[in-house]
């Protein structure tokens, strides 16, 4: 008899957290989101960065630079135009996970970028972890950290 309020107490403390795990019932929308913004910025769209990251937004880029909205679309829009034979750069996810609490949700991910450059391919890993919130029924990212995976041969 004494184990039945345990048990009671560690139910109600660990419900919310498999909650968040188990069930981020906007999972497929925040991956379509992801998925979209992600071939977006492989062709340096202004227009898909414009609607991925909310105004009040704090990105730490893995090179520790810490940036907001503005400095994002105005490097983007200063970008030259790609010329033939510049170096192509694709983004991807991999192991994306998704905890979903109310109208914030985390993306976390492994970020590929594959760059072709004069025959040759070069491959990136970053992880990256993003900080949804749902407002007027859109999801916006009000916090991104990106974190370089070092190489092989790298020291870490």
């Amino acid at each position: 008899m004494t184990r039945w309020p345990a048990a009671v107490i560690a139910a109600l403390m660990l419900g919310p957290a498999l909650e968040a795990q188990m069930a981020a019932r906007d999972g497929p929308e925040l991956t379509r989101l992801l998925k979209e913004f992600l071939a977006g910025a492989s062709r340096n769209d202004a227009a898909v960065h414009d609607r991925f990251w909310a105004e009040e937004l704090v990105y730490t880029a893995s090179s520790g630079r810490r940036i907001g909205k503005a400095d994002i679309l105005r490097d983007v829009r200063a970008a030259p135009a790609p010329k033939p034979g510049d170096p192509t750069t694709t983004y991807g996810a991999e192991d994306v996970r998704i905890q979903q609490y109310g109208d914030t949700a985390i993306v976390a991910f492994r970020l590929v970028g594959t760059t072709e450059r004069e025959g040759k391919t070069d491959v990136a890993h970053y992880l990256n972890t993003g900080t949804f919130l749902k407002r007027n029924g859109r999801w916006r990212v009000v916090a991104w950290q990106a974190t370089r995976v070092p190489r092989p041969e790298e020291p870490r």
